[in-house]
């Protein structure tokens, strides 16, 4: 029998009738539960692909699209297009996306990872992992998942995880971030910046630094954060340093609604860490790492869009009331 959610906790945003689904399993007492056939995505989705991980999808037309990390045989990452009508079946672009841009500096593409995407007033924005004299913040938007116009990138380098907010915040375009440095990072804090014309970033503040255990090492904005009525719902990534590498797991935090760099609540436990063997063996074995997350405001639901060891694609499901409590109980 499907268990029944009070909806107590206001969630902003659209309806999404076909948001992906399914049901927590029973006697389940997880937050957050996994699709029973992951993983969704695999290389087989793009014939030039070692792997198709850490990627973005988001409402579009009576489906949905995305913007997906593949990295090729070569090891080169790179960001291609994809559609689907359920959210868990996807048909990828086999041409990674080629972007246009005034400026041919800014348009020399390096390498691009980790995408996260979002409508904001009448287009939907993509940032990426963008390669510009080491990893800084790309963005571009487009209308159709086909053509993409490349903007200026939001930052120095050393950044990495930048990630929009879904509305202006007191008129500005808002973005998280994690400065870093130019190889995998045994530190990082989240910040928040905003602008006014997505070309020039300001009022940099400090959200959260590591803590302890699964996310003693370093954090980083995972999907768009959510908003309800009790604050901006984030899930975030954290790093643990193992006797064996790093392992990455997610968390959930309430920002403020108008000052987010203000926390009002912070899980110490983790909400998903690796568990499956997709999770736990692959390019890099022990990551769960979450990019986008649909929401739909007439049930709740959630739909967490995440990767599996660097090498695949794979999906899970919770409900607002119960993240949110997660935030606050744990």
């Amino acid at each position: 029998m499907a268990e029944l959610y009070t909806n107590r906790v206001g969630l902003k945003g659209g309806v999404l009738p076909n948001i992906p689904w399914e049901d927590k399993p029973v006697g389940s007492t997880d937050a957050v539960w996994r699709y029973s056939k992951n993983p969704i995505i695999t290389r087989d989705h793009v014939g030039s692909a070692n792997s198709i991980f850490n990627s973005a999808v988001t409402p579009y037309e009576r489906g949905f699209a995305g913007v997906f990390r593949c990295d090729d045989r070569r090891l080169i990452m790179r960001l291609h297009s994809g559609f689907s009508g359920d959210g868990i079946n996807w048909e990828l672009l086999q041409e990674p996306i080629s972007f246009e841009c005034d400026d041919p500096e800014i348009s020399e593409f390096i390498y691009g990872y980790d995408p996260r995407l979002v409508w904001i007033d009448d287009r939907y924005y993509v940032t990426w992992c963008n390669g510009y004299h080491g990893p800084t913040i790309g963005v571009a938007y487009t209308y159709d998942f086909k053509e993409y116009y490349q903007l200026e990138n939001a930052f120095l380098p050393y950044n990495r995880n930048g990630v929009l907010f879904p509305r202006r915040i007191r008129g500005k375009f808002a973005m998280l971030s994690r400065p870093s440095d130019t190889g995998h990072t045994p530190f990082g804090d989240i910040f928040y910046s905003e602008s006014p014309d997505l070309q020039h970033w300001g009022h940099h503040r400090h959200v959260m630094s590591p803590t302890t255990g699964w996310q003693s090492t370093k954090i980083g904005a995972g999907p768009v954060p959510i908003e309800t009525d009790e604050g901006w719902l984030l899930i975030y990534h954290g790093v643990w340093t193992s006797c064996n590498g790093f392992v990455y797991g997610a968390g959930a935090a309430l920002l403020d609604l108008e000052e987010p760099w203000k926390v009002l609540h912070r899980s110490n436990d983790y909400l998903i860490y690796p568990r499956e063997a997709y999770e736990r063996i692959g390019d890099v074995p022990n990551v769960v790492f979450p990019c986008a997350a649909l929401s739909d405001a007439g049930t709740g639901r959630i739909a967490l869009f995440y990767g599996g060891a660097d090498t695949v694609t794979c999906i899970a499901f919770s409900h607002i009331d119960l993240l949110v409590d997660f935030a606050r109980s744990h």
